[in-house]
């Protein structure tokens, strides 16, 4: 899980380094280790318009990857499997859990 996690950090801080194209916006990563918690943050202003939100937020928890929001367009649940994570260890929480079993990814 230690590799997974270092590829979820990397992907993170690539994204970081890219912002947006308009408006005033900083991104900002979340690498909490000792909670599992990941994530990748934009906040400011386009024009007028405040922006705050998640690009990305992952948990890794009792031996599972939680995918729980996914904003990009790659899609860091790819990049996990084409290292090699095994697409059972990633729960896709941003699909209904009904739909989950659909999927090839882990239902929970």
């Amino acid at each position: 899980m230690d590799r997974a996690v270092e590829i979820i950090k990397e992907f993170l801080r690539e994204y970081a380094e890219t912002p947006p194209a308009v408006g005033d916006i900083e991104m900002e990563t979340i690498l909490d280790d000792a909670r599992g918690h990941y994530e990748l943050r934009m906040q400011g202003w386009n024009q007028w318009k405040r922006v705050h939100g998640s690009v990305v937020h992952v948990d890794v928890r009792d031996g599972k990857i939680y995918v729980q929001h996914d904003g990009t367009e790659e899609g860091i649940a790819n990049r996990l499997t084409e290292a090699g994570v095994p697409a059972s260890q990633i729960v896709l929480c941003f699909h209904h859990p009904d739909e989950r079993a659909r999927t090839v990814s882990a239902v929970s």
